[in-house]
């Protein structure tokens, strides 16, 4: 099998042809192509990748709920019929005797593209977040078009925002510690506001 995030963990995207071209490695090789789609509304705002292309070039993918809005749970998606997955479900005490109540939680989020705007609303928060820390010269991990950021910091200045924000830290890279600053669909104006002025401040 063939397993990727879609976004990945450090906020980067699959294009639809970088996913096309998976396809064509996993049908030469005879391969499931499982996509990790748990920040999946996150991906979709910010990439040329659709839920009919992840039908049509993924075996298997999750559209993620816990971290795009809804209070609990992902979907899972199967490209074609998987008969004993529902058994092994059950067998495997995963099949929740109130399970309709996950349903309905997606039924809201596919409602009117909810799912697509609170999503496209966390990625916009998060590029503020880039470019503040881009005009004083700090630079970033990746280039990140999604939720996620990854700050390169000196230890100093995560002290500093780590004062007033979450701050996680992931790795060392050049000497620096890479930061993760990560929005959601319930970011607002006003904090992303005051993280900014922080970030001027260092």
């Amino acid at each position: 099998m063939v397993y990727i995030s879609q976004p990945t963990e450090y906020g980067t995207v699959y294009s639809r042809s970088e996913l096309a071209a998976l396809r064509s490695v996993c049908d030469e090789f005879g391969l499931t192509l499982f996509v990790d789609g748990a920040r999946l509304g996150y991906g979709l705002a910010a990439s040329d990748v659709t839920l009919p292309d992840l039908a049509r070039l993924a075996d298997v993918f999750t559209i993620g709920g816990t971290k795009c809005g809804a209070a609990f749970g992902e979907a899972i998606v199967f490209a074609t019929p998987h008969p004993y997955f529902r058994n092994a479900m059950k067998q495997n005490s995963g099949l929740l005797a109130k399970g309709w109540l996950l349903g309905a939680q997606f039924e809201a989020l596919f409602t009117d593209s909810l799912y697509e705007a609170i999503t496209a609303h966390a990625n916009e928060q998060a590029q503020r977040i880039a470019a503040a820390f881009a005009s004083v010269g700090i630079r970033l991990l990746f280039d990140s078009p999604t939720n996620q950021q990854f700050a390169l910091l000196t230890p100093e200045q995560e002290a500093a925002l780590s004062e007033d924000y979450v701050c996680q830290f992931f790795e060392e890279h050049d000497g620096l510690r890479a930061v993760r600053f990560c929005t959601s669909w319930s970011t607002r104006d006003d904090d992303v506001d005051a993280l900014c002025a922080s970030i001027a401040q260092l």
